[in-house]
């Protein structure tokens, strides 16, 4: 697959988006981004676990709902559009409690009015943890 990008985005432009807001709060930052695919990580602290010191689910939604809608974002001319969740759902596989997440982010389907991602989260050895699927709508920018 080509690129899909609407330019070319640096590490420090992506992550400049993920330092701010609730991703900001829980470190969740930009590793890699490929021709078709944009790569988040998140640490397993305390911020994100539930009170059984595992993983929160919520937290590995805000992953995925997060490197989808930033990677939608990332699509569209940013003077015009923007992307907005609509819907996203998760599959939680495997329970963490320490360690470092990674978000691997791809598209399903890229239309002119909504992008489909696929999310697949793993842990440090690459073990699937959750898998999630992002539907963003893409609307007029307000004025």
């Amino acid at each position: 697959m080509s690129k899909i990008w609407f330019k070319d985005y640096t590490l420090e432009e992506v992550n400049s988006i993920f330092h701010k807001f609730m991703t900001g709060y829980l470190r969740i930052q930009a590793t890699e981004v490929r021709d078709d695919m944009l790569i988040a990580c998140m640490p397993v602290s305390d911020k994100v676990k539930q009170p059984f010191g595992i993983l929160h689910g919520g937290a590995s939604v805000v992953l995925a709902e997060s490197v989808g809608s930033i990677a939608s974002n990332l699509i569209i001319d940013p003077k015009h559009l923007v992307g907005v969740g609509m819907e996203v759902n998760a599959n939680h596989l495997k329970s963490v409690s320490e360690g470092m997440l990674y978000a691997y982010c791809s598209p399903l389907h890229i239309g002119k009015k909504s992008h489909v991602w696929d999310i697949k989260i793993k842990n440090e050895k690459d073990v699937l943890i959750c898998i999630s699927r992002l539907t963003v709508a893409i609307i007029e920018k307000p004025s």
